[in-house]
């Protein structure tokens, strides 16, 4: 099942690796843990840790409030991150510890960005891949997607991946895309949603709210 959305340009986008965090080496043990960043999310919503100039030695990415990472040796799901630890810091000391033992290994930045999938330039399915098609999820999907022609968003790539997953969007008020909740987007406990709509503060929290009427 897929949804009518606008057509639009088929642009990349791709991880800023140049804004991640960078982390000072730590030990495990009697192993280095090398250096590493985390560098910003691609079109899959998946958070590249890099070692070096341009080694990917893993992609961690949230679903369903648990914190995966792919590797070289496959997927893995490392479950929830402790309170009050990031799950994008628990992936990346995970992908680093494993990396400095020798069980996953590197692959060049550049092999990723070339594998990495390109926008949709006509429908997008109405769900995500790992939602399972059932009544109650294309109704959620159905809500959201109207939510985001109200908001003024675009799906990029996937369907609804459900209320509290990463949803990789794109705001129709400026050129800036990146992954949000649809739980943040359409308010939360009865208030209206975030006008700053997302980091920059899109054209201006006074502009906003005079052009969609669900900000008011």
């Amino acid at each position: 099942m897929t949804t009518q959305l606008l057509e639009r340009p088929a642009t990349l986008t791709v991880p800023d690796t140049e804004a991640g965090r960078l982390i000072v080496p730590a030990t495990e043990g009697s192993t280095t843990v090398p250096t590493y960043r985390v560098g910003a999310p691609d079109i899959q919503c998946r958070y590249p840790v890099i070692v070096g100039e341009d080694q990917v030695i893993g992609r961690a990415y949230r679903w369903h409030r648990d914190w995966l990472v792919l590797t070289t040796e496959g997927e893995r799901n490392l479950r929830r991150p402790p309170k009050g630890t990031p799950g994008t810091d628990m992936a990346a000391t995970h992908l680093a510890e494993e990396y400095a033992a020798g069980r996953i290994g590197a692959v060049p930045l550049d092999q990723v960005l070339a594998e990495a999938p390109t926008p949709l330039c006509g429908p997008v399915p109405l769900l995500h891949p790992r939602m399972p098609v059932n009544d109650r999820n294309i109704e959620g999907a159905q809500i959201a997607f109207a939510g985001l022609r109200a908001h003024h968003w675009r799906a990029v790539l996937t369907g609804f991946p459900g209320s509290d997953n990463h949803w990789f969007l794109s705001c129709e008020l400026c050129d800036w895309q990146g992954p949000k909740f649809w739980s943040h987007l359409r308010g939360r406990n009865g208030e209206p949603p975030s006008a700053r709509r997302h980091k920059g503060g899109c054209i201006g929290e006074d502009k906003v709210r005079r052009l969609i009427p669900a900000y008011h």
